[in-house]
């Protein structure tokens, strides 16, 4: 690339990124805020958000690395009266041993004590080196004794010893039990410490592993550091000016196409319900190799989403215009009785926007994250190797406006559907903007259109028109498909198969769906709610 500047992809440490040169969005403001506020922080985000590199400019800060800072905002804090470095304590749970048994996690653990203690020279006593609560409350006396000073201590990935064992809630419980004693250190040597910054994916509830926390403060959906990680839609030409010039060139597109195309990729996470984000692993990514793909999702554990939506019979589009409340991501135990939107919300696959009713609404926050989950959801139901050739089967029946192949297509999905699925649908009220939905009818166009978004098709789900919305609007190759379900009821006799898929057609036509493409192909499809299949269609070349 020249000599535009290093994109730091992969890189967590402060330093590297300041003394080498590397491109630093600065966030400091917002870190110099929190040290002037208070003392005792939580702050959850996805993965690979930038929590690490957070935790690492809080060490320069405090350990006096004012030549890191060199032009960046938090500058001047090294030129207030009375400042002073202090001894960090920093601890990454992300290098403990979750895979094996609890034995391994203890000593795992009091490794990351030991080499912390070693960094300061402070030599722990024999009882401390059998037990990781007992290591952690030494190092930190013993560290404010040496130093004469008051201690920060830094943990980041707090919770991967739980979550790496969500689905075996024996361990889990255990392991929250080790981290329950372990944190709880860090209140009890509260005369020895002066600051206290703590991130991971989930925050727990009172009866989690912070219950004996107390004075924690959790900034997570605090609106003042709501981009605190992440870019905003001002920071990306700001900092990525030269890599978009550059990219927008190589691509043969204009500057604001390109952004364009970007923020429906890789933008839309939110903490507030107002400040939307572009995630910045895959912004960096698409800038150091300019192809449009999932780097974000890919990067982490799609299997087990995939499981996890599998396992509650989730669908995807259950979760979009999804209301909640504010406190909606506090789990009222642990991991194993939260609510699927709030973990999921947690975890990054959704984001929050302005609720209708409630205080937010969740929507998937990108084109990324929305056709990954899409392409999962399918899988789950087709297998992997099925998928692939549906979709290809699916884009070359579209390409050749052939309905019935299309109509084939849906129907290999529909058979597909998990009968508790349906049982699932048949009992739920599904609510979407605070609307009321028939359950059976959503759940097969929830499927259909995750399968059109998992193969990467270009979708509009409900388009409006000044008379109504269509089910589904796919666009592909030029080609604009229009496409209302209908469904049977059992209990209606007159529900004709023959004479919904007219009304279908007739609906799309009378309704004006297609009324501003130049031209387009009307698919009216009734489904037998009985056989769970598309008995028949009507199509029309507009």
């Amino acid at each position: 690339m020249g000599n535009l500047p290093k994109l730091p992809i992969g890189i967590q440490t402060f330093g590297t990124i300041r003394s080498e040169g590397y491109l630093y969005v600065d966030k400091t403001k917002y870190l110099v805020d929190l040290i002037d506020r208070g003392k005792v922080y939580f702050l959850s985000r996805p993965r690979r958000f930038g929590k690490s590199l957070t935790v690492s400019t809080f060490e320069a800060l405090f350990t006096g690395r004012r030549e890191l800072f060199e032009g960046l905002c938090a500058e001047e804090f090294f030129d207030r009266p009375g400042y002073k470095s202090h001894p960090v304590i920093r601890l990454d749970m992300s290098q403990a041993v979750t895979n094996r048994g609890l034995e391994d996690l203890l000593s795992s653990m009091t490794l990351q004590v030991i080499k912390s203690a070693r960094h300061h020279a402070i030599e722990l006593s024999e009882l401390a080196l059998k037990n990781p609560s007992t290591a952690l409350s030494e190092l930190i006396e013993l560290a404010a004794e040496k130093e004469k000073k008051t201690v920060v201590v830094l943990v980041d990935e707090y919770d991967k010893p739980i979550l790496d064992n969500m689905h075996d809630l024996e361990k889990a419980e255990a392991a929250r039990e080790i981290l329950r004693s372990f944190y709880v250190q860090i209140k009890a040597a509260d005369k020895h410490v002066c600051f206290v910054f703590i991130t991971g994916i989930s925050k727990f509830s009172k009866m989690g592993v912070f219950s004996a926390m107390n004075n924690l403060v959790d900034v997570s959906m605090d609106d003042r550091y709501a981009a605190m990680l992440g870019y905003t839609e001002e920071e990306l030409p700001a900092y990525f000016g030269e890599h978009i010039e550059e990219t927008a060139a190589r691509l043969g597109k204009t500057r604001e196409d390109l952004i364009t195309e970007i923020r429906g990729y890789y933008d839309g996470f939110s903490f507030d319900g107002k400040t939307m984000l572009y995630n910045p692993f895959s912004t960096l990514n698409f800038f150091n190799n300019p192809v449009f793909k999932n780097y974000w999702f890919e990067s982490g554990t799609p299997s087990f989403i995939a499981r996890y939506m599998k396992d509650r019979n989730l669908t995807v589009e259950q979760f979009r215009g999804f209301e909640v409340s504010r406190d909606f991501a506090s789990f009222p135990g642990e991991i194993e009785s939260s609510t699927a939107a709030g973990f999921l919300y947690q975890s990054g696959y959704l984001s929050l926007r302005p609720g209708l009713i409630d205080d937010y609404s969740l929507d998937y926050p990108n084109r990324e994250v929305h056709s990954a989950m899409s392409a999962l959801l399918t899988q789950n139901l087709l297998g992997a190797d099925s998928s692939i050739s549906s979709g290809t089967l699916m884009k070359k029946f579209l390409m050749e406006t052939d309905a019935g192949g299309v109509v084939e297509e849906f129907n290999q999905l529909l058979a597909a559907i998990p009968y508790d699925d349906y049982a699932a649908a048949a009992k739920t009220a599904i609510r979407r903007g605070g609307l009321k939905m028939e359950p059976v009818e959503w759940l097969y166009r929830s499927t259909l259109l995750s399968f059109l978004y998992g193969i990467g098709l270009d979708v509009e789900a409900e388009p409006h028109t000044s008379k109504g919305r269509a089910d589904m609007l796919v666009k592909f190759r030029g080609r604009v498909w229009v496409m209302e379900l209908k469904v049977t009821k059992k209990a209606k006799k007159s529900d004709d198969a023959a004479k919904l898929a007219d009304a279908a057609l007739q609906q799309i036509i009378e309704k004006g769906y297609a009324d501003r493409f130049g031209s387009a192909v009307l698919l009216g499809m009734a489904i037998d709610d009985e056989k769970r299949s598309i008995e028949e269609y009507r199509a029309r070349l507009v």
